[in-house]
């Protein structure tokens, strides 16, 4: 047991103790004790409810003793122990198994009968009845809220609404002209018939109390209102079919046949009622009937959603199946970029730093730490975006600051040669960071697109400013100050700058500018489409 758990312990204990204190406070003196053995008795019995959910049964058996005990000696303290041994046999019918709980019951049903028994006065069948009845009922009622019915999945009240509406339709206008013929008030009867209606609404629920409900009113109903009774043999009816339909064990489902058959056989037989094996087998029948649909009703939805979890776990199973192939296609991916791109980039930054050693200084040996040191870079975010291919999850760390990457990107183009005026408007940091960082991507494309296509010596002004609604970027060349040799080119970088801007649910324009150079300006919303 948990400490956790302790508290609650000790409440159980000290509301043992204390009901007996209430119970035999303002008691005298009995045969054998005084009053002063009033308090040592209500811990005798009481402390050990504390330890009742750890030890149910071997609580019982104490108590039983307890109450065999008090009544030998004429203690009032006798009625709290019968009233304790009761709470521990439900405790553990919940808690233990039938087979350990047969002792315990054994020995209520001894300490009961010789608490009820007076000197000298023979057991009547009405007291062996009871000395049966009351520590089988709490064992019983234990037992069935350890393996009843699990909670109600479907959230529709519509069934239950139309139980309840149906009960009290049932109960009021089959009872209401004689509810003034019986000994109880008028009112009292009326109450009685709508909540017994009611109750039907929340059967799915709590199956167990409501039968159980049914069966009390069909028995006073026998008792007390005798023109009802064939209302509360509908009802109890219904009650047990709702109970068969939601508590899937057979050995419940057999209890509650055999309760259906006594309260009905209750209900229909009379002093005077002739009893045929016939009449006995329509009975049968007739109580059977419900718990037949109860458990046909109740297989069927099961079976309902023993399919719907099967088909869950197809679909979690089949896109368990199309993720893994998209990371075997990334991985696969990943070892071709790596085998293909880093291995050729790697020999170029080797070659470079060869190469410096021959060139110590001057502005080739500028380019070769230029070249080896874009190279790294390269590498570098290589390594970054397998990272990403092979674990899409993993968010790595590609633009920590756009800004910065911004920057870095003039810089390096300054170094290979252009001459980039760079307008980077401080408010922009306050653009969103996918904006942002797009903004930084397409200003590292377009400028590197200018180094190809225009060559060293050309001018080129970088803007970043923020919009309204967004950021705007533009790159705009001037005219290639002499004829170049261009640079291989995919023509992949415009259609991915493209791509990029269309994800975002932006603009991106370029052409030459009419002056001989040439334009490309995109425009980034702060928000992604839907």
């Amino acid at each position: 047991m948990r400490w956790r758990g302790v508290p609650l312990d000790v409440l159980l204990a000290a509301s043992g103790v204390s009901l007996d204190l209430l119970t035999t406070a303002h008691v005298g003196d009995t045969k054998y004790l005084s009053a002063e053995w009033n308090i040592p008795m209500a811990l005798l019995v009481g402390l050990p409810m504390g330890l009742v959910r750890r030890r149910p049964v071997a609580v019982t058996l104490y108590l039983a003793l307890c109450l065999g005990l008090t009544d030998q000696l004429g203690s009032f303290t006798s009625n709290t122990a019968q009233i304790l041994v009761c709470v521990a046999l439900g405790v553990a019918g919940y808690r233990a198994s039938w087979r350990a709980n047969l002792a315990g019951i054994a020995a209520t049903i001894v300490a009961t009968s010789i608490n009820i028994a007076d000197p000298g006065i023979p057991l009547t069948l009405n007291a062996v009845i009871y000395s049966f009845l009351l520590p089988i009922f709490p064992a019983v009622l234990g037992a069935y809220l350890r393996s009843s019915a699990g909670p109600l999945e479907e959230r529709d009240v519509t069934p239950d609404a139309l139980l309840a509406a149906g009960g009290v339709a049932i109960t009021v206008l089959s009872t209401w002209t004689s509810w003034h013929s019986g000994t109880q008030p008028v009112w009292v009867v009326g109450l009685l018939a709508v909540v017994g209606g009611l109750s039907l609404g929340i059967a799915r629920r709590l199956p167990g109390l409501v039968f159980l409900l049914q069966g009390v009113l069909l028995v006073s109903a026998d008792t007390y209102l005798n023109v009802a009774v064939n209302t509360c043999v509908i009802l109890t009816l219904i009650a047990i079919g709702v109970f068969a339909m939601r508590v899937m064990s057979w050995p419940w489902t057999v209890a509650a046949y055999a309760a259906g058959c006594m309260l009905t056989a209750i209900a229909v037989v009379g002093d005077d009622t002739e009893v045929t094996p016939f009449r006995v087998g329509i009975l049968m029948t007739l109580v059977a009937t419900p718990i037949a649909i109860g458990r046909y009703l109740g297989m069927k939805q099961a079976a309902a959603a023993s399919e719907r979890l099967r088909a869950e776990e197809a679909a979690r199973a089949a896109v368990a199946q199309v993720r893994a192939d998209q990371l075997a296609e990334r991985e696969r991916i990943a070892r071709d970029v790596h085998d293909i791109v880093a291995h050729h980039v790697g020999a170029m930054v080797l070659r470079a730093s060869a190469a410096r050693y021959t060139a110590p200084d001057g502005p080739v040996a500028d380019a070769l730490n230029d070249i080896r040191e874009t190279g790294h870079q390269v590498l570098q975010d290589l390594r970054d975006l397998l990272d990403l291919l092979r674990d899409p999850e993993r968010q790595p760390d590609l633009l920590a600051n756009p800004a910065d990457v911004v920057r870095e990107s003039a810089e390096r183009m300054t170094a290979a040669g252009l001459v980039v005026d760079l307008d980077l408007d401080p408010a922009s940091d306050s653009a969103p960071l996918t904006a942002r960082a797009s903004a930084a991507r397409i200003v590292q494309e377009g400028l590197t697109n200018v180094l190809k296509h225009a060559g060293p010596g050309t001018r080129v002004r970088v803007a970043v400013t923020p919009l309204d609604d967004g950021l705007s970027v533009e790159i705009r060349n001037g005219r290639p100050p002499t004829a170049i040799e261009r640079l291989p080119s995919s023509g992949r970088g415009l259609a991915g700058m493209r791509e990029r801007v269309r994800a975002l649910g932006g603009t991106l324009t370029a052409g030459p500018d009419g002056e001989g150079g040439w334009l490309l300006a995109a425009s980034l919303p702060a928000r992604s489409p839907a």
